[in-house]
C-alpha cells in the first residue's frame, strides 16, 4: 500500500484560507493549530503557513490587548488578488516596453558596424595597436625602479632611516651617563646588561653606506639643477 502524499505548502495556505472563508470569523493562532489538522495541515505547520499568508496580505492580523488575532473575508482576498495582477500586467507592460526600446537601440548601434573589409582592416589595426600597447606597458615594468617618483621616496626614506637610527643612538648614550652618575656602584652590573642586549664596546653611530651616500647624492643633483 503506497504511503499518502503530504500536502504541499500551496495546498496547505488553501486549506487555511478555507477555515477562514467557512467561518468569517477571527481566531487565535491556539485556535487555528486545533482546526488546521481537521483540513489535513498539521498542528506543527499551521503558524507558518499562516504567517506566509500573512506576508502575502491574504490573511490579516492585529494585537488586540495581549492577544494576536487573524481574520480573512473572501472580498478582501479577491481584492488582493486583483491588486496583485493589476501590479504584475503593470511590471508586465513595462517589461514589454523596456524590450521595444533594447531591440531599437540595438538595431541603432548595427548602423554603421555592418560586415565590411574596411571594418575588418580597422579591427586588425586596432588590435595590433592593443598589442602593442600591451608590450610597451610590460617594458615599462621593468624601468620601474628608475622612476624618479620611486626614486625620491627612496632617498626620503633613507634619510628618515637614518635620522631616526642616530637619535635613537643620542638616547641610549644619554640613558648610559645617567645610569653611569646615579648608580657608580652598579658599573659591572650595568657593563654586564648592556652587552647582553647587544650595547657593545663598538656600538655608535650609525653611517650611511657608500651606495646609500650615492642615491641621496643623486636626488640632491636632479633636484638642484
Amino acid at each position: 500500500m503506497s504511503k499518502k502524499r503530504g500536502l504541499s505548502l500551496e495546498e496547505k495556505r488553501e486549506k487555511i484560507l478555507q477555515i477562514f472563508y467557512e467561518s468569517q470569523d477571527f481566531f487565535l493562532l491556539k485556535e487555528l493549530e486545533k482546526l488546521g489538522p481537521k483540513k489535513g495541515v498539521i498542528t506543527q505547520s499551521v503558524k507558518d503557513v499562516v504567517q506566509s499568508l500573512v506576508d502575502d496580505d491574504l490573511v490579516s492580523k492585529d494585537k488586540i490587548g495581549t492577544s494576536v488575532y487573524f481574520w480573512s473575508l473572501p472580498s478582501c482576498a479577491g481584492n488582493q488578488l486583483r491588486n496583485v495582477q493589476r501590479k504584475l500586467e503593470s511590471d508586465l507592460e513595462n517589461s514589454k516596453k523596456k524590450f521595444v526600446e533594447l531591440v531599437d537601440k540595438c538595431n541603432e548601434l548595427k548602423k554603421g558596424r555592418e560586415e565590411s573589409d574596411e571594418r575588418e582592416t580597422a579591427l586588425a589595426e586596432l588590435k595590433a595597436i592593443e598589442l602593442k600597447h600591451n608590450e610597451l606597458k610590460e617594458e615599462m615594468v621593468q624601468y620601474a625602479d628608475n622612476d624618479p617618483a620611486a626614486f625620491e621616496a627612496m632617498k626620503k626614506a633613507i634619510e628618515v632611516a637614518h635620522g631616526a637610527a642616530n637619535r635613537w643612538t643620542d638616547n641610549i648614550f644619554t640613558l648610559r651617563q645617567w645610569c653611569s652618575n646615579n648608580f657608580p656602584e652598579a658599573k659591572e652590573q650595568l657593563e654586564h646588561m648592556y652587552k647582553e642586549i647587544g650595547i657593545t664596546d663598538d656600538f655608535d653611530y650609525v653611517e650611511l653606506s657608500p651606495a646609500a651616500i650615492q642615491i641621496c647624492a643623486v636626488g640632491d643633483e636632479e633636484g638642484n639643477p
